[in-house]
């Protein structure tokens, strides 16, 4: 039985939650596609550094996570000063890479990534920026070492929106896409719907963890444009940063405008599109006012959706409900398979 030795960098919700989803399918992994994992070490950004060749004491790494506390007392050697030394130093065949995104550049992420590979180890992430940012770089560099790069969750979390277009939708044309990719904005819109003001929605948001302390990232809609470049970048073949998606937030949207739309039986949606229009990709993301005969106009809470239009199928849609950190974690397993079998 092969066993595959894992490393982490960050243990964050995400990270903690890939742990605990690890532990739960060994038995599935070993039956199923021939190994079992071990974490051999685990970096953090607040709660330092751990190593351990022989496997990190997982559910002792989860209480001190959960507890706030520091991780580096389950090291078996020195812990490293810095996360370049932890990649440099881990034992490990496969890096989770899940720091917090970089919108202008993909640092430090980039780096990391491009580190594991280099050491010869598969480079999974959750993390948009270096899919946006370095997205042809790490897929050479993991061609040249026989390796994967992989990034399924970082649009989606956990559904098969990139494998679906490398597996299950060979020699199609991606013409262009539509929908909703931050759920943040949609839940405080609905709860906007509900009477709340827009800075009750955002401190409301801000309670329950599905905004940061700067809520600004999603709703001045520079996760909605990193999003719309990553699947330009990956499944249109159109390299595109965020700064060239045509953005718009939804600060300006007020009760007012959101009474007057519902009035007319719509709603406000932050609507995702790119389009390739005689020969030019356009990219955009902006507040809409959308009917009950659009797609968009159901997507309720915090799910996502995304329809593609296709030269072969005119609208396949893809639906998200209601996602957390553990379906974000299964996208990471599902890179995690899919490199050890070549999916």
């Amino acid at each position: 039985m092969e066993v595959i030795r894992v490393a982490l960098v960050g243990f964050g919700h995400v990270g903690q939650a890939l742990m605990a989803l690890l532990e739960s399918k060994q038995e599935r992994l070993r039956a199923e596609f021939g190994f079992s994992t071990r974490v051999t070490g685990i970096a953090t950004g607040h709660h330092g550094v751990a190593i351990d060749p022989e496997g990190i004491d997982t559910p002792q790494a989860l209480r001190c996570a959960q507890k706030g506390q520091a991780i580096s007392a389950l090291s078996a050697v020195p812990a490293p000063a810095s996360v370049p030394d932890f990649i440099a130093s881990v034992p490990a065949d496969v890096l989770f890479e899940n720091s917090p995104v970089n919108h202008q550049s993909g640092q430090p992420a980039v780096g990391y990534l491009r580190a594991a590979l280099e050491r010869g180890m598969h480079a999974v992430t959750a993390n948009k920026g270096p899919v946006v940012h370095a997205y042809t770089e790490l897929t050479r560099l993991a061609a040249q070492k026989q390796r994967r790069f992989l990034f399924e969750s970082a649009v989606m979390d956990g559904a098969p929106i990139f494998s679906l277009f490398r597996g299950a939708l060979p020699a199609v044309e991606l013409q262009g896409f539509q929908g909703i990719l931050n759920s943040c904005t949609n839940l405080l819109l609905e709860m906007m719907e509900s009477g709340r003001t827009f800075e009750e929605a955002v401190a409301y948001g801000r309670s329950i963890g599905i905004t940061e302390t700067d809520p600004s990232a999603d709703i001045d809609g520079w996760d909605a444009a990193i999003k719309i470049a990553a699947l330009a970048t990956v499944l249109m073949g159109r390299p595109l940063k965020p700064a060239e998606v045509q953005r718009e937030g939804i600060r300006g949207i007020t009760p007012e405008m959101i009474q007057e739309a519902l009035a007319a039986g719509e709603r406000w949606k932050l609507v995702c599109t790119a389009r390739v229009q005689n020969g030019a990709l356009e990219a955009r993301v902006a507040p809409q006012r959308v009917s009950p005969s659009s797609p968009l106009y159901s997507i309720n809470g915090t799910s996502s959706f995304v329809q593609f239009q296709m030269d072969t199928l005119p609208g396949l849609g893809i639906l998200e409900s209601n996602p957390g950190p553990e379906t974000t974690a299964y996208g990471l397993l599902a890179d995690l398979i899919n490199a050890l079998r070549g999916g």
